[in-house]
């Protein structure tokens, strides 16, 4: 197969995945990644706050951070781990959850 057609096809993807509020999750240490995951995004006076949802009701509150390390845990006590993925993706890991989201990854100076 083509990979610019693959290429085009995942970016397509992703940008309806983007205007469904929809994106990449493995739940509960899977290795499988499925578009099941729902994302809101709101304005909060700590900046801006993603809630992620999940297909049996639960989620995970993220802050996006103004300091370079994307994003941190809302509340809870677990610790947002996040590992670039891709020029244009993050992947954020809480506990046994796993979230790829659309991300600017900026060069280090």
């Amino acid at each position: 197969p083509d990979a610019t057609v693959l290429t085009k096809a995942e970016a397509r993807q992703g940008a309806e995945a983007d205007e469904s509020g929809r994106i990449m999750c493995a739940r509960g240490g899977s290795s499988d990644f499925a578009r099941n995951c729902t994302i809101d995004r709101v304005t909060s006076p700590d900046g801006l706050v993603l809630t992620i949802g999940h297909p049996d009701g639960g989620f995970h509150r993220l802050l996006v951070t103004k300091d370079g390390r994307g994003v941190i845990a809302a509340d809870g006590a677990e610790t947002a781990k996040v590992s670039i993925v891709g020029a244009d993706q993050i992947e954020v890991a809480l506990g046994d959850d796993r979230y790829r989201l659309p991300a600017t990854v900026k060069p280090r100076k």
